[in-house]
């Protein structure tokens, strides 16, 4: 069965040591790992966090946090550097954390989150910034992989990435890195936007998913959308996927004229009733999956 997790900015961000009491929140409401954010440093301490995951057995993954000056796709060499080591630090926090997995946009170039316009680029700078991701890729996953952990690139919308947007895109990266460590993780709400089939793009990443966000189209707790779960679980299921499923809801609970969906707010009342809910239904839907013909 998929372990069931829950993101941590479902509570607070940034999540620091006066938040470990909602690990045993998380485990009450049937989820089984927490994905962090990697903690900038200062933020958290690992043997401090470690220790406050095992007490309620609560397993975890991380998320990485790029940004334009860590950046292994920019044509600046001290961004691309920067990028790289970035991603070796996280696969340090990842191990200290005893989490398998750092997943995230990994080859950088935010938009949206990064106050950044997509430009249009000619086919040499195309094809730099392919070489540039696939050669920081490389160098990061030599080390992540001395750290026993996978680095799992995300496709993200058009409109928060302009390097990696499609899971038909990830797989031409991840055949040129060519690295045992170097995997990929999908998020569904990405997906809807820039796939014509949910279903089809798992097929098409295969045993190369590691890890799979199962998010609604509108962000919400997933089975108040319009996700089509039935066909996304039977595809995971076809293509034999075990690995960790985390579930993301950014809460939309104001519907009045001019307020912005993408501003992340934190909990207003208490939502553990449909917290728990959602894990139940992923979990139901991921357990059925195997009985319907």
């Amino acid at each position: 069965m998929n372990p069931i997790g829950l993101i941590s900015m479902q509570y607070a961000r940034p999540f620091t040591a006066e938040h470990f009491p909602l690990f045993a929140k998380m485990r009450q409401h049937g989820f089984d790992f927490v994905e962090l954010l990697v903690p900038e440093v200062g933020e958290l301490d690992i043997r401090e966090t470690k220790k406050a995951l095992d007490d309620v057995g609560l397993g975890v993954v991380l998320a990485a946090r790029v940004n334009l000056q860590r950046n292994l796709a920019s044509a600046d060499a001290e961004a691309r550097r920067a990028g790289v080591e970035y991603l070796k630090y996280t696969a340090d926090c990842a191990a200290g954390l005893g989490s398998k997995i750092v997943g995230g946009p990994l080859t950088g170039n935010p938009l949206v989150f990064a106050s950044r316009a997509p430009q249009p680029v000619d086919e040499a700078e195309r094809l730099a910034r392919k070489e540039r991701c696939v050669k920081g890729l490389k160098e990061a996953g030599d080390h992540a992989a001395k750290m026993g952990v996978l680095l799992a690139v995300e496709p993200l919308n058009r409109f928060e990435s302009d390097v990696l947007c499609t899971t038909h895109q990830a797989m031409e990266l991840l055949d040129t890195v060519d690295h045992p460590a170097v995997k990929l993780m999908l998020d569904t709400f990405h997906m809807h936007m820039e796939e014509s089939s949910i279903a089809e793009a798992i097929r098409l990443a295969g045993d190369r998913l590691v890890h799979f966000q199962a998010n609604e189209n509108h962000r919400g707790f997933p089975g108040t959308g319009s996700t089509d779960w039935v066909d996304v679980c039977r595809a995971l299921h076809e293509i034999g996927y075990k690995g960790p499923v985390s579930l993301e809801p950014f809460r939309r609970n104001d519907d009045r004229f001019g307020v912005p969906f993408a501003q992340w707010r934190p909990p207003h009342e208490d939502e553990s009733d449909r917290l728990a809910a959602s894990s139940a239904f992923m979990k139901s839907h991921l357990l059925l999956t195997e009985y319907r013909r």
